[in-house]
């Protein structure tokens, strides 16, 4: 009977796994079919993976890192460098039988697929490293159907077959999501504790295998209790596996304190800086260094695994931003901004974009927005003349006021009413003086064309360059020809006027201000290497006389306040906008050229009767105030130690001085007869002269009487026209006469107490 009964039992079982099989086989076998003939999709061989993401790291002159670029977070590293214990760690949480199954772990497989089908969605994952690691590399995109998990599974069978175990593991660790940006287990131990992944403790390793299985939902920064949970049932496996005790076990859960917030590693720098973050757009958006279309630059910057070496002088640098906080703080948040390129090559040394970078704050690099210049844009307008033909000795008009020609809007002539009125005098005088009313009429005979030509030469910059359109610019005008231009109407940036300066201080060379000297790929090549000649912007001979009329602003004119420690020779430019809105310095020494700005970065606001600046002595903001200032502190200190350069003198002088004139506003004329002793005095007609008392002695004075001497007469001569928009030759003659042989008068007015023949 019992035997019998046995029997029953027996088939009862038979009859019911029959059923079981017979049903999964109905459910799946839909699903199997096309799997089935989707056989062609099954590579033969598996494609190899792609290289990994690597970040990109900067460094400065020094060799001192200061950037981090990167999409992902990937470090990578190779299996042997990983402790053992944290091996075994993250075995023990995700797959302890790794070493002993062939990529797939049946029963989890057939518990997962049975849970999904049933379902008819994706409920369990995959439960092997190497499964995961095919999911990651070969199914990415796939729809998690039936079709999936036999796709996985067959790929993880010839993964294992092509791989050993200590690739497919290290492969894997290098590439798993632990969140916050970290991919693979170097990033999440830098991340998460500040650690190189060698130097990472047991505890250490099985937290961050307990966040693979979902870095967001255990995310310590955002979730730390549900963090802390996870790290409980962690705990647990280590016990269960017999790699900690139950006591340890709890006085990890009671002591060890899990992350908080992002960690970096020793010495690492992740804080962007002005610098940097110009670094990236240049190397993005204004160079072809790193590919040929934005997308190959991008991905090469943020995944390539480059090393990339810059120009930036760390000492220098935190000279000039030291040498900056000689501006006050003020509520109204004016800010100064400094540039600073080695004049012998055009590297860029110093950026500061103001106080400093703030992400979301202060974002704003001040080094790179162009502002209007005031009267520091003269340098360009004293080399284009100088390139003309003029010379230092030769003399101009400078009094107030002045009215002048507008090309671009003829009836609005430009009149300038405002600032120093000075009569005839040189180039030099007028310079150190920053005379608005000579400039602006040198400016015009020059060519306000070629002087836009000149200065775009003489500044051009991946930031500034001939043809370049308003969006380029950032939605900033490019250089006009206005009439205004010697008094600052157009917009340039510190590096701007820094480069335009260093084309002056290396004796006519430019050379376009840089940021990166080399580039090495992640296999050690060189990928990029800086090399540039330069361009000989300016004759070497009219360099050296524009030096010695700046030298002048310095010694004895508008930039004569802070001068340079024991007489260094250097030579400048002062500059104040309109209204004290803007001011600048542009200081030249053979080693250094630099700019430097202080203004409002929100706007265009006075910068006079600021209660921190009368506090300081400043009532108005000046060219000569804060700007020289902070270049003089500056220059100092980076030059403190170093042997003393000058230029070469200026070359002699080719002819007498002449006679500066603008045709069509300035007219010329020869005298006929009397005398002109002052051109710009009110009348030319002789006093009375006095009485004389009679010599025989009887008291009786004779009166003397007055002479009138005849006014002077003028004959108009033929004064040529202005130079023609078209002519940007920088050596086509600019007019001058001899002012022995010529009156120059206005051709409007007349000359006061002359007679103008003809008229």
């Amino acid at each position: 009977m019992r035997r019998v009964s046995w029997i029953f039992r027996l088939a009862g079982v038979v009859l019911a796994g029959s059923l079981f099989v017979a049903g999964i086989t109905l459910a799946i076998a839909p699903r199997m079919w096309g799997v089935a003939n989707s056989h062609e999709e099954l590579p033969t061989v598996l494609p190899p993976f792609e290289p990994l993401a690597q970040r990109s790291y900067v460094y400065d002159r020094s060799g001192n890192e200061i950037a981090i670029f990167e999409k992902e977070n990937v470090q990578p590293f190779r299996l042997a460098q990983v402790p053992p214990d944290v091996v075994k760690a993250v075995l023990a949480v995700e797959d302890k039988e790794f070493y002993v199954h062939d990529g797939v772990n049946v029963r989890s497989l057939i518990r997962a697929t049975l849970s999904n089908f049933s379902a008819g969605a994706t409920r369990q994952g995959a439960s092997t490293i190497t499964q995961q690691v095919v999911k990651n590399e070969f199914l990415a995109g796939l729809p998690r159907d039936g079709r999936y998990k036999l796709l996985q599974v067959h790929y993880a069978l010839m993964l294992e077959k092509t791989m050993t175990k200590d690739e497919i593991l290290e492969r894997y660790l290098n590439t798993i999501f632990f969140g916050n940006n970290a991919y693979g287990l170097a990033a999440a131990a830098e991340t998460y504790f500040g650690e190189n992944v060698e130097n990472l403790s047991l505890v250490q390793g099985a937290f961050l295998a307990g966040l693979i299985r979902s870095p967001s939902g255990y995310d310590p920064f955002n979730k730390p209790e549900r963090a802390r949970a996870r790290f409980a049932q962690v705990l647990d496996r280590l016990v269960a596996e017999r790699m900690i005790s139950p006591p340890e076990r709890d006085q990890l859960f009671k002591t060890w304190q899990i992350p908080e917030v992002a960690q970096v590693l020793p010495g690492r720098v992740r804080a962007p800086t002005y610098f940097t973050e110009a670094l990236q757009d240049y190397l993005l958006n204004r160079s072809s260094l790193l590919g040929a279309d934005a997308q190959e630059r991008r991905s090469t910057l943020l995944r390539g695994g480059l090393k990339i070496y810059t120009t930036l002088d760390p000492v220098l640098q935190a000279t000039a931003e030291f040498s900056r906080g000689a501006l006050p703080n003020t509520a109204q948040g004016f800010d100064a901004a400094i540039v600073s390129l080695e004049t012998s090559t055009g590297a860029v040394r110093v950026m500061v974009g103001g106080k400093g970078f703030k992400r979301n704050v202060s974002e704003i690099n001040m080094a790179l927005v162009p502002r209007q210049t005031g009267s520091s844009i003269k340098l360009f307008i004293l080399s284009a003349a100088i390139e003309a033909g003029a010379q230092p000795t030769d003399v101009i008009d400078g009094i107030l006021p002045c009215v002048l020609p507008n090309p671009g809007e003829p009836k609005n002539p430009f009149v300038i009413k405002n600032g120093v009125s000075k009569s005839v005098s040189t180039l030099a005088v007028m310079t150190a003086a920053s005379i608005n009313c000579a400039f602006a009429r040198l400016s015009q005979i020059v060519g306000l064309h070629r002087v836009v030509d000149t200065t775009y030469r003489m500044a051009k910059s991946p930031y500034l360059f001939a043809g370049q359109t308003k969006a380029q610019r950032g939605g900033v005008d490019p250089i006009q020809p206005y009439a205004s231009f010697a008094t600052g109407a157009n917009e340039m940036s510190p590096l701007d006027m820094a480069s335009g300066g260093q084309t002056i201080a290396n004796q006519g060379l430019h050379h376009d201000p840089y940021l990166v000297e080399y580039v090495e790929k992640g296999d050690g090549t060189r990928l990029y290497t800086h090399q540039d000649p330069g361009v000989q912007v300016l004759d070497p001979g009219v360099a050296l006389s524009t030096i010695g009329v700046l030298k002048g602003v310095i010694k004895n004119g508008t930039g004569s306040h802070y001068p340079l420690a024991n007489g260094r020779p250097a030579a400048g430019k002062t500059g104040t906008q309109e209204d004290n809105t803007n001011s600048w310095f542009v200081g030249l020494t053979p080693e250094l050229s630099t700019a430097v700005w202080v203004g409002n970065p929100n706007g265009y606001i006075a910068m006079v009767d600021v209660p921190e600046f009368i506090a300081d002595g400043v009532r108005k903001v000046q060219g000569g105030t804060y700007p020289e200032k902070i270049w003089k502190l500056y220059t100092d200190a980076a030059l403190d130690g170093t042997p003393f350069q000058d230029w070469p003198a200026p070359p002699a002088l080719a002819r007498k001085p002449a006679r500066l004139y603008l045709p069509g506003q300035e007219c010329l004329g020869k005298l006929v007869s009397g005398t002109i002793t002052n051109p710009n005095a009110s009348t030319t007609t002789a006093a009375s002269a006095p009485p004389v008392t009679d010599p025989t002695g009887t008291g009786v004075t004779t009166p003397v009487v007055a002479v009138t001497v005849p006014p002077p007469v003028i004959k108009p001569v033929d004064s040529g026209t202005t130079i023609a928009p078209d002519i940007l030759d920088p050596h086509a003659p600019i007019p001058t006469v001899d002012p022995s042989a010529f009156v120059v008068y206005d051709c409007t007015r007349g000359l006061a107490g002359a007679t103008i023949s003809g008229k």
